[in-house]
């Protein structure tokens, strides 16, 4: 009856989290991210590796991989939802983590 009692509560809490661990698991590839920040994202945003400024109030990438803010998490709530000016390119799930991973690897790297 333990075993039982032990094996339903870790089946129902696997239940309740697995939303949550497989958005933590999903991950994209950088390569077809930045192409994708190259057609869609490069209108407004200064996409490539080198480009720290901005254009008028919009961030570079580089500079928004730089924020300390800036997770994987913070980055797919952004891409999920609409923000006032920028337009709703209604991107699928793997185009959005393949441009988070693309964003996080313009990262500097320690040492």
């Amino acid at each position: 009856m333990k075993f039982f009692a032990v094996r339903c509560f870790f089946v129902a809490g696997a239940t309740v989290l697995f939303p949550f661990g497989h958005a933590l698991a999903q991950s994209g590839v950088a390569a077809p991210g930045e192409q994708i920040a190259l057609t869609w994202c490069s209108n407004c945003h200064l996409v490539g590796r080198d480009a720290n400024s901005a254009r008028d109030s919009v961030p570079a990438f580089a500079a928004i991989a730089k924020m300390t803010s800036t997770t994987s998490m913070s980055l797919h709530s952004f891409l999920q939802t609409s923000h006032g000016p920028m337009p709703d390119f209604a991107l699928t799930q793997p185009q959005i983590d393949d441009i988070v991973a693309y964003i996080l690897s313009l990262r500097p790297q320690n040492g």
